[in-house]
């Protein structure tokens, strides 16, 4: 086998590769959705109008779409005839775009939870607001860069019989989402340091943990994974995983989920304390006594009961 055969042969595999992983993608999408749709249905449905609600609806259904978007898309570029050099250029800035979108939206609701965390400072906001444009600044950047060499790029492999656009990767493709990583590093640094902090002056204070306190440390979790999310995404662009590319789908599918995921979380914790506050305050002796005190043990407050209640849930 010739070099020429080799190479083709390993770009064909490449390109193989996106349309099947895509499709698990939007199985793993549609998946979650069915299975928090009833949490949707009870926890953000009721809602009256509100920012918190329409974020995370346009977070939920927006990576949906994206999802849809990915398959279709993907799909109908390996019907013979349907690509060329203009709409591979094109496409391929347009799945960037779009991908960026969703990854905006998250990095949003991302600001407002660290701009609640720090009690609404104006000087976090402010400067979160800048770094946040500046990532924008930098993605567009290096989108237009991207673009302007896409077509010397894929110049030879464009007229081979491939299914859909080649999937090659040079340049300072690898530098697309580093803006993003790097913003979404600070956003997780802001909030690490608040959770340190308040974790900490509890602890010193010989209190339990309080439910804010506990929720603060989920979400972590939630900033960490998409963060590590975008590193993986720039790893493999570069190569240094050795794993071939596999499409946006599965990194679209994992935003969406644990952002809104993580909304749900929280708005569940609230309901319940709010029910348990407002339960509280028709028992006459809640706050002061458990229910059914065991023999010989004093009367010890019921909210620490409570609040393992709320934190198992969240």
């Amino acid at each position: 086998m010739s070099n020429a055969e080799s190479q083709y042969l390993a770009l064909y595999e490449a390109n193989l590769i996106p349309l099947r992983v895509c499709l698990a993608g939007f199985t793993w999408g549609l998946h979650d959705y069915f299975v928090t749709i009833e949490d949707e249905i009870h926890h953000i449905w009721p809602q009256k109008s509100s920012i918190a609600k329409s974020m995370f609806l346009w977070i939920r259904y927006y990576t949906l779409a994206l999802l849809l978007f990915d398959v279709v898309q993907i799909h109908v570029f390996t019907l013979p005839g349907v690509t060329s050099d203009n709409v591979c250029v094109a496409m391929d800035s347009i799945i960037r775009v779009v991908s960026a979108i969703s990854l905006w939206s998250v990095e949003i609701v991302m600001q407002l939870r660290v701009y609640a965390l720090y009690n609404c400072s104006k000087r976090v906001a402010i400067l979160n607001c800048i770094l946040f444009l500046g990532s924008i600044a930098g993605f567009m950047f290096i989108l237009v860069h991207n673009a302007q060499r896409r077509r010397a790029v894929i110049a030879d492999a464009i007229a081979l019989p491939l299914p859909g656009c080649p999937s090659i990767h040079t340049g300072i493709e690898w530098a697309q989402w580093v803006p993003a990583t790097i913003y979404e590093g600070i956003l997780f640094g802001y909030a690490l340091y608040k959770t340190i902090q308040t974790n900490a002056a509890e602890l010193r204070r010989g209190g339990r943990i309080s439910l804010r306190s506990l929720l603060l440390r989920d979400n972590l979790f939630y900033f960490f994974a998409v963060a590590c999310i975008l590193v993986f995404n720039n790893l493999m662009v570069v190569g240094v995983t050795h794993i071939p590319w596999f499409s946006y789908g599965p990194f679209h599918a994992a935003v969406g989920i644990l952002t809104t995921r993580m909304m749900l979380n929280v708005h569940k914790a609230a309901n319940k304390t709010a029910f348990m506050s407002r339960f509280e305050g028709e028992v006459p002796g809640t706050r002061t006594n458990p229910p059914f005190p065991k023999s010989g043990t004093s009367g010890t407050s019921w909210n620490v009961a409570q609040n393992s209640l709320l934190t198992s849930s969240a």
